[in-house]
């Protein structure tokens, strides 16, 4: 059977981005809600943070108040289940949502779990982003694929941001 993939169109050969912006979230210590039929389950409050960009508009704070609801598989991979809200400088709101998968290996992830300063180089942290928002200027985030790439710090995670072009 011969291969399509030889004639696909070009645009089709590769991704691009453009970063989007950086986010920093503080967190609260986890609550721990126990082993559920799909792993151990922990929620984590995120009580604030900074977003900041190259585009000005995409500038401002984290509001108090998100989460993440985090399950730690059996294999060792955390999924990440996040939900915030970005106020922009100029007062505009963005809800975020994102979902992805945190893993490395038990040592790397052991270090991490202790709070210990691990290179983001060891470790695997994506995520999924979409972005809503009803300012009409950022009208265009409603439509916009993005992608994260993470650090977890002890004190909370360090996101980039990057739309798909």
């Amino acid at each position: 059977m011969p291969s399509f993939r030889q004639d696909l169109p070009a645009a089709l050969g590769a991704i691009e981005t453009r970063p989007l912006f950086a986010m920093k979230l503080t967190v609260e210590p986890p609550q721990d809600l126990g082993i559920t039929p799909f792993g151990q389950r922990r929620v984590v409050v995120v009580s604030g943070g900074q977003f900041e960009s190259e585009r000005l508009e995409l500038n401002g704070r984290v509001l108090p108040g998100g989460s993440d609801w985090l399950t730690y598989r059996d294999n060792g991979v955390v999924v990440l289940d996040v939900r915030l809200v970005l106020e922009t400088a100029s007062g505009d709101t963005i809800g975020m949502q994102y979902s992805g998968y945190r893993h490395g290996t038990a040592a790397v992830m052991e270090r991490l779990a202790r709070g210990d300063e691990v290179d983001p180089a060891e470790y695997y942290l994506r995520a999924a982003v979409r972005l809503e928002t009803a300012s009409p200027r950022l009208d265009w985030l409603n439509h916009t694929v993005a992608v994260a790439t993470g650090h977890r710090y002890p004190d909370g995670p360090v996101y980039s941001v990057f739309e798909i072009a």
